[in-house]
Protein backbone atom coordinates (compact mmCIF):
# COMPACT_ATOMS: atom_id res chain seq x y z
CA UNK A 1 0.00 0.00 0.00
CA UNK A 2 1.28 3.56 -0.78
CA UNK A 3 0.22 6.93 0.70
CA UNK A 4 0.58 9.64 -1.62
CA UNK A 5 0.51 13.61 -0.91
CA UNK A 6 1.06 16.63 -3.04
CA UNK A 7 2.73 19.57 -2.47
CA UNK A 8 3.43 22.66 -3.88
CA UNK A 9 6.72 24.93 -2.95
CA UNK A 10 5.83 28.33 -1.77
CA UNK A 11 9.67 29.45 -1.26
CA UNK A 12 12.96 28.82 -2.89
CA UNK A 13 14.25 25.32 -1.84
CA UNK A 14 17.85 24.20 -1.13
CA UNK A 15 19.08 20.83 0.45
CA UNK A 16 22.95 20.66 0.16
CA UNK A 17 24.35 17.93 -1.16
CA UNK A 18 26.45 15.88 0.75
CA UNK A 19 29.62 15.85 -1.01
CA UNK A 20 29.75 19.78 -0.91
CA UNK A 21 31.69 21.78 1.66
CA UNK A 22 30.73 25.41 3.47
CA UNK A 23 32.50 27.19 0.52
CA UNK A 24 30.79 25.51 -2.24
CA UNK A 25 27.44 23.63 -1.62
CA UNK A 26 25.47 23.00 -4.35
CA UNK A 27 21.83 21.93 -4.15
CA UNK A 28 19.65 18.88 -4.61
CA UNK A 29 16.65 18.87 -7.43
CA UNK A 30 14.46 17.12 -5.22
CA UNK A 31 13.87 16.26 -1.77
CA UNK A 32 15.62 13.54 -0.28
CA UNK A 33 14.01 10.15 1.52
CA UNK A 34 16.24 11.28 4.52
CA UNK A 35 14.87 14.40 4.58
CA UNK A 36 11.23 13.42 3.82
CA UNK A 37 11.60 10.32 6.75
CA UNK A 38 12.82 13.10 9.23
CA UNK A 39 10.62 15.70 8.44
CA UNK A 40 7.70 12.92 9.23
CA UNK A 41 9.69 12.25 12.30
CA UNK A 42 9.51 15.37 13.64
CA UNK A 43 6.00 15.88 12.67
CA UNK A 44 4.70 12.51 14.93
CA UNK A 45 6.96 14.03 17.75
CA UNK A 46 4.68 16.92 17.96
CA UNK A 47 1.32 15.74 17.03
CA UNK A 48 1.54 12.33 19.14
CA UNK A 49 4.59 12.62 21.26
CA UNK A 50 7.87 11.19 21.73
CA UNK A 51 6.67 7.80 22.38
CA UNK A 52 4.76 7.29 19.63
CA UNK A 53 7.37 8.72 17.17
CA UNK A 54 10.04 6.03 18.84
CA UNK A 55 7.36 3.33 18.42
CA UNK A 56 6.46 4.02 14.68
CA UNK A 57 10.23 4.92 13.84
CA UNK A 58 11.15 1.30 12.57
CA UNK A 59 8.72 1.19 9.77
CA UNK A 60 9.52 4.90 8.97
CA UNK A 61 12.99 4.30 8.43
CA UNK A 62 12.55 1.30 6.44
CA UNK A 63 9.60 2.78 4.09
CA UNK A 64 10.07 3.50 0.38
CA UNK A 65 9.89 6.77 -0.69
CA UNK A 66 8.94 7.61 -4.60
CA UNK A 67 8.47 11.10 -5.41
CA UNK A 68 6.94 12.27 -8.87
CA UNK A 69 9.12 15.75 -9.72
CA UNK A 70 7.40 19.10 -10.57
CA UNK A 71 7.52 19.75 -14.23
CA UNK A 72 10.33 22.53 -13.76
CA UNK A 73 12.95 23.56 -11.39
CA UNK A 74 15.33 26.63 -11.94
CA UNK A 75 18.47 26.65 -9.93
CA UNK A 76 20.17 30.18 -9.22
CA UNK A 77 23.39 30.10 -9.04
CA UNK A 78 24.99 33.03 -6.49
CA UNK A 79 27.40 34.07 -4.29
CA UNK A 80 26.58 35.49 -0.81
CA UNK A 81 28.69 36.79 2.25
CA UNK A 82 28.99 34.71 5.20
CA UNK A 83 30.67 35.26 8.48
CA UNK A 84 33.71 32.34 9.03
CA UNK A 85 35.06 31.51 12.87
CA UNK A 86 38.88 31.97 12.37
CA UNK A 87 41.57 29.35 12.74
CA UNK A 88 43.57 31.48 14.39
CA UNK A 89 41.80 34.87 16.94
CA UNK A 90 44.42 37.37 15.33
CA UNK A 91 42.94 39.66 17.29
CA UNK A 92 41.63 39.87 21.05
CA UNK A 93 37.64 39.70 21.88
CA UNK A 94 38.59 43.47 22.72
CA UNK A 95 39.90 45.00 19.81
CA UNK A 96 37.21 42.96 18.09
CA UNK A 97 34.41 44.89 19.72
CA UNK A 98 36.85 47.94 19.34
CA UNK A 99 37.02 47.12 15.63
CA UNK A 100 33.12 46.98 15.07
CA UNK A 101 32.15 50.16 16.65
CA UNK A 102 35.33 52.18 15.08
CA UNK A 103 35.41 50.67 11.20
CA UNK A 104 36.89 47.48 10.84
CA UNK A 105 34.43 44.60 10.57
CA UNK A 106 37.08 42.06 9.50
CA UNK A 107 38.78 41.67 12.89
CA UNK A 108 38.40 39.81 15.88
CA UNK A 109 36.80 36.04 16.18
CA UNK A 110 35.23 35.84 12.48
CA UNK A 111 36.11 37.09 9.24
CA UNK A 112 34.16 38.09 6.33
CA UNK A 113 34.38 35.79 3.36
CA UNK A 114 32.07 34.73 0.28
CA UNK A 115 30.33 31.33 -0.16
CA UNK A 116 28.85 29.97 -3.08
CA UNK A 117 24.77 28.86 -2.99
CA UNK A 118 22.17 27.41 -5.25
CA UNK A 119 18.38 28.14 -4.22
CA UNK A 120 15.86 26.06 -6.20
CA UNK A 121 12.38 27.23 -7.71
CA UNK A 122 10.01 24.18 -7.96
CA UNK A 123 7.54 25.12 -10.56
CA UNK A 124 4.63 22.97 -10.46
CA UNK A 125 2.99 20.15 -8.05
CA UNK A 126 4.90 17.80 -6.77
CA UNK A 127 4.34 14.66 -5.24
CA UNK A 128 5.52 12.23 -2.41
CA UNK A 129 4.94 8.47 -1.51
CA UNK A 130 5.03 6.39 1.39
CA UNK A 131 4.76 2.65 1.23
CA UNK A 132 3.25 0.89 4.44
CA UNK A 133 2.54 -2.54 5.16
CA UNK A 134 -0.42 -1.98 7.77
CA UNK A 135 -3.77 0.00 7.52
CA UNK A 136 -2.98 1.79 11.14
CA UNK A 137 0.58 3.25 9.41
CA UNK A 138 -0.86 4.24 6.51
CA UNK A 139 -3.88 5.99 9.02
CA UNK A 140 -0.73 7.56 11.16
CA UNK A 141 0.63 9.16 7.58
CA UNK A 142 -2.61 10.81 6.71
CA UNK A 143 -1.90 12.69 10.03
CA UNK A 144 1.79 13.49 9.81
CA UNK A 145 1.97 14.28 5.98
CA UNK A 146 -0.12 17.78 6.34
CA UNK A 147 2.09 18.40 8.87
CA UNK A 148 5.20 18.95 6.48
CA UNK A 149 5.90 22.84 6.56
CA UNK A 150 9.22 23.03 4.53
CA UNK A 151 11.71 20.52 3.18
CA UNK A 152 15.09 20.73 2.88
CA UNK A 153 16.90 24.23 4.38
CA UNK A 154 14.92 25.66 6.65
CA UNK A 155 12.77 28.46 5.26
CA UNK A 156 11.84 26.52 1.56
CA UNK A 157 8.27 26.23 3.23
CA UNK A 158 5.92 23.73 1.32
CA UNK A 159 1.91 23.50 1.22
CA UNK A 160 0.02 20.77 0.78
CA UNK A 161 -2.33 20.81 -2.23
CA UNK A 162 -4.77 17.57 -1.80
CA UNK A 163 -5.07 15.61 0.77
CA UNK A 164 -3.38 12.46 1.26
CA UNK A 165 -4.81 8.87 -0.08
CA UNK A 166 -3.82 5.63 -0.11
CA UNK A 167 -3.23 3.15 -2.78
CA UNK A 168 -2.58 -0.28 -3.71
CA UNK A 169 -0.51 0.20 -6.44
CA UNK A 170 1.99 3.46 -7.36
CA UNK A 171 1.05 5.69 -10.24
CA UNK A 172 3.37 4.89 -13.15
CA UNK A 173 4.78 8.53 -12.79
CA UNK A 174 5.96 8.43 -9.47
CA UNK A 175 9.84 7.26 -9.26
CA UNK A 176 10.87 4.87 -6.77
CA UNK A 177 13.91 6.04 -4.80
CA UNK A 178 15.15 3.17 -3.41
CA UNK A 179 18.58 3.22 -5.67
CA UNK A 180 17.96 -0.28 -7.63
CA UNK A 181 18.89 -0.25 -10.71
CA UNK A 182 16.61 0.26 -13.89
CA UNK A 183 16.46 1.55 -17.18
CA UNK A 184 16.75 5.29 -17.34
CA UNK A 185 17.09 7.96 -20.52
CA UNK A 186 20.77 8.60 -21.31
CA UNK A 187 19.58 12.51 -20.62
CA UNK A 188 18.60 11.73 -16.78
CA UNK A 189 20.19 13.31 -14.38
CA UNK A 190 21.96 10.94 -12.23
CA UNK A 191 22.29 11.76 -8.75
CA UNK A 192 23.18 10.51 -5.11
CA UNK A 193 20.35 10.83 -2.55
CA UNK A 194 20.57 10.08 1.11
CA UNK A 195 18.26 7.49 2.73
CA UNK A 196 18.10 6.04 6.40
CA UNK A 197 20.12 2.79 7.31
CA UNK A 198 19.07 -0.41 9.00
CA UNK A 199 20.99 1.03 12.33
CA UNK A 200 19.91 4.19 12.25
CA UNK A 201 17.81 3.93 15.48
CA UNK A 202 15.82 6.46 17.13
CA UNK A 203 18.64 7.56 19.41
CA UNK A 204 20.57 8.37 16.45
CA UNK A 205 18.13 10.04 14.62
CA UNK A 206 17.58 12.20 17.75
CA UNK A 207 19.57 15.50 17.57
CA UNK A 208 19.31 15.81 21.42
CA UNK A 209 20.65 12.51 22.83
CA UNK A 210 24.25 12.86 21.53
CA UNK A 211 24.36 9.76 19.47
CA UNK A 212 26.57 9.83 16.44
CA UNK A 213 25.66 9.18 12.62
CA UNK A 214 27.93 7.20 10.80
CA UNK A 215 27.90 7.67 6.91
CA UNK A 216 27.57 4.73 4.96
CA UNK A 217 25.96 3.31 8.07
CA UNK A 218 23.27 5.39 9.56
CA UNK A 219 23.05 7.32 6.45
CA UNK A 220 22.99 5.17 3.07
CA UNK A 221 23.42 7.19 -0.33
CA UNK A 222 21.52 6.03 -2.94
CA UNK A 223 21.69 6.55 -7.37
CA UNK A 224 18.72 8.14 -8.76
CA UNK A 225 18.39 9.04 -12.19
CA UNK A 226 15.78 11.91 -12.26
CA UNK A 227 13.78 12.50 -15.15
CA UNK A 228 15.34 16.03 -15.93
CA UNK A 229 16.83 17.67 -18.54
CA UNK A 230 18.37 20.68 -19.45
CA UNK A 231 15.98 23.31 -21.19
CA UNK A 232 18.45 26.32 -20.89
CA UNK A 233 21.45 27.75 -18.60
CA UNK A 234 23.18 30.84 -18.64
CA UNK A 235 26.28 32.14 -15.64
CA UNK A 236 23.41 32.98 -13.04
CA UNK A 237 20.90 30.20 -13.36
CA UNK A 238 20.05 26.47 -15.25
CA UNK A 239 16.98 25.58 -15.80
CA UNK A 240 15.50 21.69 -16.09
CA UNK A 241 12.57 20.28 -17.61
CA UNK A 242 10.61 17.11 -16.87
CA UNK A 243 10.65 14.24 -19.28
CA UNK A 244 7.80 12.31 -19.27
CA UNK A 245 7.05 9.30 -20.14
CA UNK A 246 5.21 9.42 -22.74
CA UNK A 247 7.67 11.82 -24.67
CA UNK A 248 10.38 8.34 -24.44
CA UNK A 249 7.77 6.11 -25.76
CA UNK A 250 6.89 8.79 -28.60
Amino acid sequence: MWVTADYMATTLFSLRLSSATASGARTHLVPTPYTIKMTLLDAACRLDGVNIARENWEWLRGGVVALRPAEHVVVNNTFIKVLRPRRKDSKSKEEGENSEAGGNADAGFFQRTIAYREYAQIDGVFGIALEVQQDEHALLLNRWLPMIQYLGKRGGFVQMVSEPIALDNLLPDYLLLDGKPRPFDLDAILTQLDDAGDELTFEHANIYSGERMTIGKHRLFRTVALPYQVARSSRGYTAYRLVRKTEDQG
